[in-house]
């Protein structure tokens, strides 16, 4: 049986194999430029000296930290757009691999002639999804360290690993994404028994799911942090701390929100009601910020990657409940 599941799939993984030589062919060129770049700079040792505290004393070596992060995304900013493609990667996994791995041999009737030779219903399951989700596995685990290491540099200069779309390609949670499409794909395809229905429910399901959990469930993982500083003061965040900046703004003095996504600072003597750009902050305004601190990045991750998991259990539990009902 695994035998004839690698025989029907080796042609797919094949193509996944050229299809990862390809991408790693553009990845290591301008991972490697990016990394001697970073190096070069010296964008490390500026970071690490600076600390991971949310909050740090504005000094020139601040200054100059910041200056060559900006130096470094004038040059390779434009590679953020290929970090998109990463975050799609995993979807083509189920759209490809799980949709069509049930649904195909219902919509052609194979399946028939396999479970009357001998093979239960459950052993061909579990030797397909088996089989393919082993593949799939190895191969996640080295797509995901190899866009965390070309993702680095990239992370290291400009917001920190928490963010959107970087937190996203770095870490463990692109295998658990892939497996996730993968068992979303296979599910779809015992219900919607066509492979074309299966794997357009494969694509929006995906969408829905990774963009719910993003943007509801993450925030939420554990209670923000907020930061208050006034605009009079030396101390500014720290752009080395990798936290991530959920909101922002100035309040007046009855805490109001009055100018959100903004800060000022410094002010003049007479106040920040007369600074330029405070607007109706008025006398007593002070920068405001919710955050998650980077040091969350791993609990995060596991946190992630543990729903991704556990739904794709599901998903395939429920898919083999469903072999039963396909006659």
């Amino acid at each position: 049986m695994i035998w004839l599941t690698w025989r029907q799939h080796r042609r797919q993984a094949l193509f996944t194999l050229g299809a990862l030589a390809v991408l790693a062919a553009i990845m290591v060129p301008t991972g490697l430029a990016m990394h001697t770049k970073y190096d070069s700079l010296g964008l490390a040792a500026c970071r690490a000296a600076l600390g991971t505290a949310p909050m740090i004393t504005q000094t020139e070596a601040v200054a100059r930290c910041e200056s060559l992060g900006h130096q470094f995304q004038d040059q390779f900013s434009g590679l953020l757009f290929v970090a998109v493609l990463f975050v799609v990667l995993p979807v083509l996994v189920g759209v490809f691999f799980g949709a069509p791995l049930v649904a195909r041999e219902v919509e052609q009737g194979t399946h028939r002639l396999v479970w009357t030779q001998g093979v239960s219903r459950r052993q061909w399951a579990l030797a397909k999804f088996g089989l393919v989700g082993a593949i799939t596995a190895v191969l996640a685990v080295g797509y995901a360290l190899g866009v965390s290491w070309w993702f680095q540099p990239l992370a290291g200069a400009t917001t920190g690993r928490l963010t959107y779309l970087t937190f996203d390609v770095q870490g463990i949670v692109p295998v658990a994404y892939t497996l996730f499409a993968l068992g979303l794909g296979i599910f779809a395809g015992t219900y919607w028994r066509k492979v074309l229905p299966a794997m357009a429910v494969s694509l929006a399901g995906f969408a829905a799911v990774r963009v719910a959990v993003e943007v509801l469930a993450r925030p939420r993982y554990l209670p923000a942090q907020t930061l208050s500083f006034s605009p009079s003061g030396t101390q500014t965040p720290n752009p080395a701390s990798g936290d991530w900046v959920m909101q922002q703004g100035v309040r007046n003095a009855a805490g109001q929100l009055v100018l959100p996504d903004a800060q000022i600072g410094p002010c003049p003597p007479t106040g920040c009601g007369a600074g330029p750009g405070a607007g109706d902050a008025g006398p007593g305004a002070y920068n405001w910020l919710q955050y998650q601190p980077g040091d969350r990045f791993w609990l995060f991750q596991g946190i992630e990657a543990g729903i991704f998991v556990l739904l794709t259990a599901a998903l395939v539990f429920f898919a083999l409940r469903r072999l039963r009902t396909i006659a």
